[in-house]
């Protein structure tokens, strides 16, 4: 298990903003009385929703919310890798899965392209607009090597097309997610190879189901 802590340099305050603060009510109103502190999680995502990250002000402003010890939020921040506990960047969160599937399928050649391009892993770029990590089995094998970028997979990436993604995204667009080889899904390369034929799951050949008139019974 890896060590999480705190960025060093933390800012010196944080504020809910009104959209954040009434999304995180819903999330508590979720819960029965008295059982608020179970919204923690989504809480803590919506904050780095809002900041990108997660800040240490941020997590007593949510422990002060939720009425919870401080060490409490922060145990939960550290332990779940989906929080991001320093700065990233400003345009993309680009996260490489090094697991072996992709590995095997060359996410080596996409790490070189952040080193190259990015820096360092677990570093913001020189520009701020890009931070990059490797991160364990995203659970998009089948279509391996991959990566998560902010908040979508892109999948069946070589070298060239991952950095023509970054390009996009340093352009402050945001590329449409999925295949880069345009597979439907984790359908072989080239297409489906079984139902092929749309009207066995289209719903065209399905029948009217009839229920069978049943004699009534007559009271004795």
């Amino acid at each position: 298990m890896s060590v999480r802590r705190l960025a060093l340099v933390q800012p010196d305050s944080f504020a809910f903003k009104p959209e954040t603060l009434k999304d995180a009510r819903r999330w508590m109103a979720n819960y029965p009385a008295g059982k608020q502190q179970s919204a923690v999680i989504p809480i803590l995502w919506l904050v780095q929703k809002q900041e990108g990250w997660v800040c240490e002000p941020a997590i007593r402003a949510v422990a002060e919310l939720l009425g919870m010890p401080v060490i409490r939020v922060l145990e939960v921040a550290t332990f779940y890798t989906m929080f991001m506990l320093e700065p990233v960047g400003t345009h993309a969160l680009v996260q490489v899965c090094g697991t072996t599937p992709c590995m095997l399928r060359g996410s080596g050649e996409l790490m070189k392209v952040c080193k190259s391009r990015i820096g360092p892993h677990d570093h913001r770029s020189a520009d701020g607009k890009f931070y990059w990590q490797e991160v364990e089995c995203l659970g998009a094998c089948a279509n391996a090597p991959m990566a998560a970028i902010n908040d979508y997979y892109y999948e069946d990436l070589t070298a060239e097309s991952f950095g023509a993604l970054l390009d996009e995204f340093a352009a402050g667009r945001t590329p449409a997610p999925g295949s880069a080889i345009g597979r439907q899904g984790s359908a072989p390369e080239g297409g489906p190879l079984t139902l092929t034929d749309a009207t066995l799951y289209d719903g065209s050949l399905a029948q009217p189901m009839t229920v069978p008139n049943l004699p009534s019974k007559e009271p004795a």
